[in-house]
């Protein structure tokens, strides 16, 4: 069994931006775990309506 490793987790998440609305974006999470428990999210990018990877921090979709 390793000490540490690195997991990457796809879930769906509500999402709102103004010029299209509400959105369900795949957003795929890169965590850093330690005896399987998670310590630190080392990326987090999401894919867009059209197909295109972005990262989270770039795009800022508040309600």
């Amino acid at each position: 069994m390793k000490l540490i490793q690195v997991k990457r987790k796809t879930k769906l998440e509500n999402r709102f931006a103004p010029k299209m609305g509400r959105l369900n974006a795949r957003v795929t999470y890169i965590k850093k775990q330690f005896l399987g428990i998670p310590i630190k999210t080392l990326h987090k990018y999401r894919e867009t309506y059209y197909g295109e990877v972005k990262d989270c921090e770039d795009c800022v979709l508040v309600k």
